[in-house]
């Protein structure tokens, strides 16, 4: 099939683009002019470490945490429980759960207290630019 003037726009995962359990989808790096960082995980089984996340972080931009289930039969199961911080509040997510956080809030200390099946974490990072997890892979 010939290439289309929008393929530039569609990020494609190979298993040679992967490296580490985390995926990333989209970056500037990526797809320029997107402005938005999309990084998806698949847990398989309880992280090591955990915390995964002890440090407390804020950012300039917004973010978006999603927690999903892999069970398409019960699509709010999530399989595990998580606690996580924003500012000094302990948020718990122990079904499917998406998280907006503003800009300026600080977030962080991600633990997995139980771990039963395997599930999706994405983060959402509304800025073209990427910090701190560093850059993503060239395509």
């Amino acid at each position: 099939m010939a290439e289309s003037k929008y393929d530039k726009y569609m990020v494609k995962i190979t298993r040679e683009s992967l490296r580490g359990p985390g995926m990333w989808l989209m970056s500037n790096e990526l797809v320029p002019g997107s402005n938005v960082n999309i990084i998806c995980n698949w847990i398989r089984e309880q992280p090591r470490p955990n915390p995964m996340h002890q440090a407390m972080e804020s950012h300039a931009y917004d973010e978006i945490i999603l927690n999903i289930g892999a069970d398409p039969q019960h699509p709010e199961y999530l399989g595990a429980e998580i606690e996580g911080y924003m500012g000094d509040e302990m948020q718990l997510s122990t079904t499917t759960t998406a998280l907006f956080i503003p800009r300026g809030v600080k977030h962080g200390r991600v633990t997995w207290k139980s771990y039963e099946k395997p599930h999706l974490q994405m983060a959402i990072k509304l800025s073209g630019k990427i910090e701190p997890m560093g850059p993503p892979p060239k395509k």
